[in-house]
């Protein structure tokens, strides 16, 4: 199996997040017609070690096969895999089908050789929205796991931080009236101090790796027509957390600050971080490598454990228009997985 040619296979193929089918029903094929007994739940794909041995600890290696929808800028067929001056190019090249082919080449090559670890491949969905059809459903059907490798984009750094994400929708309230007469409150106006708030909100908690806890305010809802003093502000905050503090714990220190109604989406996303001391990240320093704090989302959120997230591509590219990846980025990159995870004494 050629990483490169399976990578151009899965760009060829829609699979935007709750709409995988397609893509999980070619890459079962493939890993099929390879001698595989690949496991399957929603669209969601794994593979165990052929020798297990339940006495062993269990490495997974994971990354998503779902993408984002294809922004206005894209100049090429984000569905049509191109390869120019070495670059492959195409929808979810670089977010992170490297990242996925990669990995599993490096399942391959490692499951042929005697190791004192199990490994399991895991292809898993809806990562991009972090729905609960994708890793969050199939972990509880998976052996137990020790430690995870998690495939995104960061140029083959080791990042053993990331940021958790919370989305809070606030409410500020008013009274209507008739904009031509001094009558009614005008939620607008009485929202404006609070999202001044979150706009300069600082917590005393900083990371070393991922700084402070950001909250940026970034949608507005308010007023029915031109003439009517609106009654009710709704906004909708991002909340980028970091490893120092829980999302409910925040969310409680928010409520009690903000001066406003708020409530959240959900506390699932929390920020993660393993340890510098996890044989796997001493393995990568081992190897020269730099780690760092992730600004950016990954399914490390619904790990509950040690994970360590690392794959080829730039982050800088996802998401972006006529979005790639360089194929020796991809080569590099089995050589560095192999390096990173070959007799790794955990």
């Amino acid at each position: 199996m050629i990483p490169s040619v399976l990578l151009t296979k899965i760009i060829a193929i829609p699979s935007f997040s709750r709409e995988e089918k397609s893509l999980a029903d070619c890459l079962q094929t493939v890993l099929q017609d390879e001698g595989f007994a690949p496991q399957r739940k929603g669209n969601n794909l794994w593979l165990l070690s052929p020798n297990w041995d339940s006495s062993k600890p269990t490495i997974l290696l994971n990354s998503h096969i779902d993408t984002v929808k294809p922004v206005a800028g894209w100049t090429k067929n984000p569905f049509e895999p191109l390869v120019e001056d070495g670059k492959l190019f195409g929808l979810g090249s670089n977010d992170a089908g490297g990242s996925l082919v990669a990995l599993l080449q490096t399942f391959i090559q490692l499951s042929a050789q005697a190791q004192p670890n199990n490994f399991i491949f895991l292809a898993s969905c809806e990562e991009e929205i972090s729905g609960r059809g994708g890793i969050e459903s199939v972990l509880p059907d998976l052996p137990a796991i020790d430690v995870a490798v998690v495939g995104e984009p960061t140029g083959m750094q080791p990042a053993i931080a990331e940021r958790g994400l919370m989305v809070l929708d606030g409410v500020v309230r008013g009274k209507s009236g008739h904009a031509a007469r001094n009558e009614g409150e005008n939620a607008i106006y009485k929202a404006l101090p609070v999202i001044d708030w979150f706009q300069k909100a600082q917590f005393p908690l900083v990371s070393e790796l991922l700084g402070a806890v950001k909250t940026t305010v970034t949608m507005i809802q308010a007023g029915t027509q031109h003439n009517v003093i609106p009654d009710e502000c709704r906004f909708t905050v991002d909340v980028r957390t970091n490893e120092c503090y829980g999302n409910q714990e925040l969310f409680e220190l928010i409520a009690r600050q903000c001066g406003c109604e708020i409530s959240a989406h959900s506390f699932r996303l929390n920020s993660s971080h393993i340890d510098c001391n996890n044989p796997l990240v001493q393995r990568a320093i081992q190897l020269g490598l730099q780690a760092f704090g992730s600004p950016t989302l990954s399914d490390q959120a619904l790990m509950p454990f040690p994970s360590l997230k690392i794959g080829p591509g730039d982050s800088a590219r996802s998401h972006t228009a006529d979005e790639f990846i360089y194929l020796s980025e991809i080569e590099e990159a089995i050589k560095l997985y192999i390096k990173l995870l070959d007799n790794l004494q955990l």
